[in-house]
């Protein structure tokens, strides 16, 4: 655990004191009343002294004055504010101006997921517009340049703003984790996207992806570890902060002895590293649990149709609402690979299972095969399945809820697992209750068979719920080894002294005893709690907290990579060279504002 002595104390300072590198930072000083930070620009004090509240106000008012990035330069700067002397920010060109929309609309298109050339199109569209709207400023187009080759370049250059900024605030991160996900795939091409969770001085969360790695060039577990161990080293993180790992639970990521996980634990294994927690199974919960339940290939069947129906069913009003939702999870073209993970929803099944009668008619009209529907054992598998996957849909979404932390993401995994217990005990019983579409299915078939006719095996059914209990046991067995520091975590009021390991007592009971913390988390969410935390009254909790606190509690930037991928695979599946799906992949998924400055006034080179 945690909370055990062997491991040493988490260097934090105190949160909310000032400190001397924020002055060339972020342009404050110390108030003479010492409370607060002193903005050297604009003269207004930035009540809150946390980190994050200074560099939230420089970045929102004077981020012009990035532009002094040389030490000297920043040292000279700092001093005729000092003295009064306020730089003039000049105000943008024409130029610089169209180039700021330039940029704009290459990080749109990109967002969208549009190819390089409609940026074209984009100015004719705006060259109509304006000539039958605004005739007299139709010239303001004139500098926009929005042809292939300079919108691809600005989407590189956004990328690069966005990495540096990055790998700024990773420098300060206390703790981080890392989630890969090997699902990722564009045409014929796998990916692993490698995501990061930091954590900074005063608790504040930030969740990125750190890059991408084609796993064709990369086929071998060292091949994929030398690539990881790089991009840390170039984000300037250590092995010693990393806390856990987040992963599908595929072989190559799990794999008892030549999995990509033992690899990095036994690269982690050092005197200064922690204990890195690894638990898989967090991402693509439901596309990767459909292969443990689905017993009777289901979603392959159910493929077949839905390229039918896109094909030769589109206009039939039935089906309008099943091939709207297909839209806007794939777009139109049919890919096999977005159609088949689309299907493994929750939510999808249960959509085309209750089109099944008009599914059924349709194959008929076409002379297609409905050997499926006179099938008792395929019919009760595919209730089945749907009932399933809908519990675990349900599960999904309450994990794709972000900023709640690990705990209470464990307390809903563990609140499943007593689910299916239940499920198991129903199932044996022959008790449908919480199976809706496997009593519709049973209740049909009852009225073609003899009552002494077996309808289904409970048996069969029971081996898949144990299945999915099993898989679950394994795949999050190391929260389970955290659990009484997930539980101090959530409720450091609620936990008992004497369940705590000893090194930790005496800090709780003096917590526990504090009336003033106990009324300020009452009234604040758990990181504002925590940040107001102070680390030389309360070393150790502070510690656990950090380390909680960067551990992944939701799948919810995976999900929009992947959904990202999914809705604009064809145009990804144009030629595109590695580093331009990083930058893709990381304008679709980032929270970082890029410095629109910076690019527009040359600060790279190549920035047209």
């Amino acid at each position: 655990m945690w909370m055990t002595p062997k491991r040493s104390k988490m260097e934090v300072d105190e949160s909310r004191v000032f400190r001397a590198e924020w002055t060339q930072r972020y342009l404050v000083v110390e108030p003479p009343e010492g409370e607060g930070a002193l903005c050297l620009v604009c003269r207004r004090l930035v009540v809150a002294t946390r980190e994050r509240d200074v560099r939230r106000h420089y970045e929102a008012e004077h981020d012009y004055y990035e532009r002094y990035v040389a030490e000297g330069e920043r040292a000279a700067l700092v001093e005729r504010l000092r003295q009064g002397d306020l730089p003039v920010v000049a105000p943008l060109t024409p130029e610089e101006r169209a180039a700021r929309a330039g940029l704009g609309l290459a990080r749109l298109l990109a967002l969208k997921g549009r190819g390089w050339g409609e940026g074209d199109f984009v100015y004719q569209c705006m060259e109509v517009m304006l000539r039958d709207v605004l005739p007299d400023h139709v010239g303001v187009l004139d500098g926009v340049d929005l042809s292939p080759e300079v919108t691809r370049q600005r989407v590189l250059n956004i990328n690069k703003n966005l990495r540096s900024q990055l790998f700024d605030r990773a420098k300060d991160f206390k703790a981080y984790s890392l989630a890969l996900d090997d699902q990722a795939f564009v045409a014929y091409e796998n990916y692993l996207l490698v995501f990061v969770r930091g954590v900074g001085q005063d608790l504040e969360v930030q969740e990125e992806l750190l890059t991408i790695i084609n796993l064709t060039r990369h086929f071998s577990v060292g091949a994929l570890m030398a690539a990881i161990l790089e991009a840390l080293q170039t984000a300037g993180l250590s092995l010693q902060r990393m806390v856990g790992l987040t992963t599908t639970h595929t072989l190559r990521m799990i794999g008892e002895n030549s999995g990509l996980v033992s690899y990095m634990r036994e690269k982690a294994v050092s005197p200064n590293c922690w204990n890195v927690i690894h638990y898989s199974g967090f991402l693509h919960l439901e596309l990767l649990s459909s292969y443990d339940v689905d017993v009777n290939q289901i979603i392959n069947t159910i493929s077949e149709w839905i390229v039918l129906i896109k094909t030769r069913g589109v206009r039939r009003p039935e089906f309008q609402a099943l091939l709207t939702e297909s839209e806007s999870e794939h777009g139109e073209r049919v890919n096999g690979r977005c159609l088949n993970n689309w299907l493994r929803r929750g939510k999808t099944l249960k959509l085309i299972f209750s089109l099944r009668k008009e599914i059924e008619a349709f194959l008929v009209s076409i002379g297609a095969t409905t050997v499926h529907f006179t099938d008792k054992q395929w019919l009760c598998d595919f209730g089945f399945l749907v009932d399933i996957m809908d519990h675990l849909r349900e599960l999904s979404e309450l994990l794709r809820v972000s900023k709640v932390f690990a705990a209470a993401a464990f307390d809903h995994i563990c609140t499943f697992e007593v689910k299916l217990n239940l499920l198991q005990r129903h199932i044996e019983e022959k008790n449908l209750t919480h199976f809706a579409a496997f009593r519709e299915v049973v209740d049909e078939l009852k009225q073609h068979l003899k009552e002494d006719q077996k309808i289904f095996d409970p048996d069969r059914y029971q081996v898949v719920i144990c299945r999915l209990q099993k898989e679950f046991e394994r795949h999050f067995k190391d929260l389970r080894f955290i659990k009484k520091d997930l539980e101090l975590f959530a409720n450091p009021f609620n936990f008992k002294p004497e369940y705590a390991p000893i090194s930790v007592r005496v800090e709780l009971t003096k917590l526990q005893a504090n009336t003033n913390l106990w009324n300020e988390y009452r009234v604040k969410d758990l990181g504002q709690f925590y940040a107001g935390l102070s680390a030389e009254s309360y070393p150790i909790i502070k510690g656990v907290a950090c380390k909680v606190a960067s551990l992944f509690d939701s799948n919810e930037i995976c999900e929009k990579a992947f959904s990202y991928l999914t809705r604009n695979q064809h145009t990804l599946s144009q030629p595109l060279t590695d580093e331009h799906l990083h930058a893709l992949f990381r304008i679709a998924t980032t929270e970082i504002e890029p410095h629109w400055d910076d690019l527009v006034r040359g600060r790279n080179e190549s920035n047209p």
